[in-house]
């Protein structure tokens, strides 16, 4: 190392000490110690110009100025004191959020400055505590340069590791990524993803469950990815529309499980019951939707049920007018949507 850079090294070890100066000089120290840490610098320095290690600025913001990536996978909906109450405690106990989170600026946007790509558990649980006798507290976070791309890569390698991100939310966010980032193209999506083609394309499957069938569910996050993807091939062969009907029975059962102060039924059960469905009654499925006439000659009747749509019959010789077969139509309309094929 020249003379002037050794000296000017030196200066700046000195310098990181007259915070605490005192009136004596300090004791020497011992040649080797001097020699080592001055080799230790050179050599971090060294690694920083040449571009091997990035200094990171890390910054305190105020959270009330920083917004969710709309492009993350993970939905704000569920988060809660409750499921973030770990990470609260964690960040209380240490004296502030110890891990930044990863955001980038946005402009045009009055109400914030940054949003986050990295770290979306760390914003609610900072929030939380500012309106939860912590005031102070303040979000740390360091920024980075990413288009959405990227950004999106980088949230998926987070979340990966998160178990409360449901492979659901994963799912959804990756069927709209494939149509954002990658023009549709799954093999060049799963290659930047460094995933198989395979597990991209079940994920993508399981992005196409009906929010009918979702409703069965306790929540969202209970559907995980092997039964999703089992429920999706079980969809494609109901062509009478029982899964549906089934999950709007279980949705209304939920419901009232959570009013009667009772747990809500376990996802593997709701799972069975789906599956087991379209088995229970294979001779006549659409009996519930079938509406008579008065000498009992069918009037009215559903005869599939599908993902694309309801066929509905009207059948001649019933003997009713048009305005009895109106409120007949109506009636299974509402029949209809109650047990989870909504027509609007």
């Amino acid at each position: 190392m020249p003379r002037k850079q050794s000296d000017y090294l030196a200066a700046l070890l000195a310098d990181e000490g007259e915070g605490e100066r005192s009136c004596d000089p300090p004791a020497p120290a011992p040649e080797r110690t001097r020699a080592t840490t001055l080799l230790s610098r050179e050599s971090a320095l060294a690694r920083v110009a040449s571009g091997e290690v990035r200094q990171v600025t890390q910054l305190l913001l105020d959270p009330a100025r920083v917004r969710v990536w709309r492009g993350n996978a993970r939905s704000n909906a569920y988060l809660s004191a409750e499921n973030c109450g770990e990470l609260i405690r964690s960040i209380i106990a240490e004296g502030g959020q110890k891990v930044p989170a990863v955001v980038r600026r946005i402009d045009g946007d009055p109400d914030h400055d940054y949003e986050v790509i990295a770290g979306t558990r760390r914003l609610w649980s900072i929030r939380w505590l500012r309106a939860n006798s912590y005031p102070d507290m303040q979000f740390v976070a360091q920024v980075a340069n990413l288009d959405d791309e990227a950004a999106f890569r980088l949230a998926d390698l987070e979340n990966r590791a998160r178990r409360d991100v449901s492979d659901l939310e994963r799912a959804r966010n990756y069927a709209e990524a494939l149509r954002v980032h990658y023009g549709n193209h799954q093999a060049r999506m799963a290659e930047r993803l460094n995933v198989s083609k395979g597990w991209l394309s079940k994920m993508l499957r399981v992005a196409t469950l009906p929010d009918a069938v979702i409703a069965a569910f306790a929540s969202p996050a209970d559907v995980q990815l092997k039964p999703g993807y089992t429920l999706v091939q079980a969809l494609d062969h109901d062509d009478t529309g029982t899964i549906p009907a089934e999950a709007g029975r279980i949705a209304h059962e939920q419901k009232q499980r959570v009013t009667g102060g009772l747990p809500p039924l376990p996802a593997a059960d709701v799972v069975r019951r789906l599956l087991d469905a379209p088995k229970q009654d294979r001779s006549d499925p659409f009996t519930r939707y079938r509406h008579d006439g008065a000498d009992g000659r069918p009037a009215i009747s559903v005869q599939v049920i599908n993902r694309q749509g309801v066929t509905i019959r009207l059948h001649r010789g019933s003997g009713l007018g048009a305005d009895d077969l109106s409120a007949m139509f109506r009636a299974l309309l509402t029949r209809l949507d109650s047990d989870g094929h909504p027509l609007n």
